[in-house]
């Protein structure tokens, strides 16, 4: 057997260890296999009217913008055609996902002059990270995501030109996040005309089509999801939300560059080391081929804070910063190549790597048990929700909905999104308060409205308007918007 085919065993063989205690911790606490996150159900949905000819709609017939992660989508939707879409599809294409990102991060490495064990050591190490392990099993794109952007830095390694901008383009189909990479990537060698054509024909060509119909169904040139959640920045003020200058190039940049750091220390204690440390030895030992790449990882917060901002770098296990830890890895695999403990004796060398490997498996268990609470809370409220409208309401019902994934999956009813994610209309009422949610409600006349009571205490007082019928209480809430969630009748509407 060859060298490079043993690690390959080697790297799917460490994939076993957090996947299993992960797989263990949702069994002991959940008591059976979920989502940590209901925007996972959202996903299936969509693949699932996809897959059965529906469109891309979340309502049959209504198609709309409201996936930012259209790639992962569209891969749920392939799947679900042959094989039916089922939570079982959505973890097996996140492991298989995260194992190809680990093994493209392992030739990344060695092609950028990493020593064989040290490359083999970035791959095992980006397996036995929490986030990691939970985007494997999450049912969310952030594997997909870092499995493109280990290609594009693989490519690029090799100086795969086309390649490396075909893969970088994907990936912010994937995660928009990544579009960032693409400048970083095209700026890391001359920047001829050729150059510059391929970044910018490749990322037009994979993206002109989402813009194209955002502008058809959402109004504007990126989903709904994204209008309905973005809070400042260019992208807010393009949509006419104002703050502050101080909070949009100050306070939430700064905040955001915070989170980052620290989310990567919890991510694994030598992480940080990738940032400025790491990138100035990436100079040194890669030269701009790496250095100027590694910059996405200073620019991801800020441009996060600045272009479109939502929740920081560490929202939700890092979901929208996972597809940049294979860089991260390669980064700190190609300096430690070039150290002097690399060079040592036998012993230093192993003990550090033991050392390593070691932080790994203890910050994996507090991320397990996270992962395993996550699934139970969406269990226990959604999902239970989603099955007993099923079983309690007629068929032609229509729901208010400010949770759209599990209730639309396993109802199959007819949702209207007060938050704005799949019903892009409802964002003007939004902006005006609880009292621009009442008049939609009132316009367009659901039959139930389940909502978390606290998100809208206001309209949740209005018993002229709302009936309670059922409601869910978590009693240890980790991931919900909040711990209740009530089913209302509405008992009276304008029309």
């Amino acid at each position: 057997m060859s060298p490079a085919r043993r690690d390959d065993l080697l790297v799917v063989a460490a994939a076993l260890a957090p996947l299993a205690l992960f797989l263990l911790r949702e069994r002991q606490i959940a008591g059976a296999v979920g989502f940590p996150l209901d925007d996972s159900w959202i996903h299936l949905h969509f693949a699932r009217n996809l897959a059965e000819g529906a469109g891309f709609a979340y309502n049959p017939g209504r198609p709309v913008a409201g996936s930012t992660a259209p790639l992962w989508t569209l891969l749920l939707a392939a799947g679900a055609a042959v094989l039916g879409p089922s939570l079982a599809l959505a973890k097996a294409l996140g492991v298989a996902a995260a194992l190809g990102a680990a093994l493209l991060t392992r030739r990344a490495a060695a092609a950028f002059g990493a020593p064989a064990p040290l490359a083999l050591l970035a791959a095992v190490g980006l397996l036995w990270t929490g986030p990691m392990a939970w985007g494997a099993l999450s049912g969310m794109e952030v594997t997909l995501a870092a499995l493109l952007v280990a290609a594009a830095l693989l490519a690029h390694a090799r100086d795969r030109l086309v390649w490396s901008a075909a893969w970088a383009a994907l990936a912010a189909l994937a995660r928009p996040e990544a579009v960032l990479l693409v400048p970083c990537l095209a700026l890391a060698r001359p920047l001829g005309a050729r150059r510059l054509a391929a970044f910018g024909a490749l990322t037009a060509a994979a993206l002109l089509p989402m813009v194209l119909f955002s502008l058809w169904t959402a109004g504007a040139p990126y989903p709904a999801t994204a209008a309905a959640k973005v809070e400042g920045g260019l992208l807010g003020w393009l949509g006419g939300l104002r703050e502050p200058l101080a909070v949009t190039l100050l306070a939430r940049p700064w905040r955001f560059l915070a989170e980052w750091v620290g989310w990567l220390a919890r991510t694994h204690g030598v992480l940080p080391l990738a940032l400025v440390p790491g990138l100035v030895l990436a100079w040194g030992r890669g030269g701009r081929a790496l250095g100027a790449v590694g910059l996405v990882l200073l620019v991801h917060p800020l441009g996060m804070a600045l272009l479109a901002p939502y929740r920081g770098p560490a929202f939700q296990e890092g979901r929208y910063s996972i597809h940049l830890l294979p860089l991260a890895f390669v980064i700190l695999a190609v300096v430690a190549g070039a150290s002097r403990w690399a060079r040592a004796g036998r012993w230093l060398p192993a003990l550090a790597v033991a050392a390593y490997l070691g932080a790994a498996a203890v910050a994996l268990a507090p991320a397990a048990t996270r992962y395993g609470w996550a699934v139970q809370n969406i269990n226990a409220m959604q999902v239970h929700l989603g099955r007993w409208l099923d079983a309690h309401v007629t068929p032609r019902a229509r729901l208010a909905v400010n949770d759209i994934g599990a209730i639309a999956y396993f109802s199959r009813r007819e949702v209207l999104d007060l938050m704005g994610l799949v019903t892009p209309e409802v964002i003007p009422y939004r902006r005006r308060g609880e009292g621009g949610v009442v008049e939609y409600l009132l316009e367009t006349c659901p039959d139930h409205v389940v909502i978390f009571p606290a998100w809208f205490p206001g309209l949740a007082a209005r018993a002229d308007l709302l009936e309670p019928v059922y409601r869910v209480r978590l009693a240890r809430n980790e991931v919900a918007g909040a711990a209740e969630m009530v089913v209302y009748r509405l008992r009276r509407c304008a029309v």
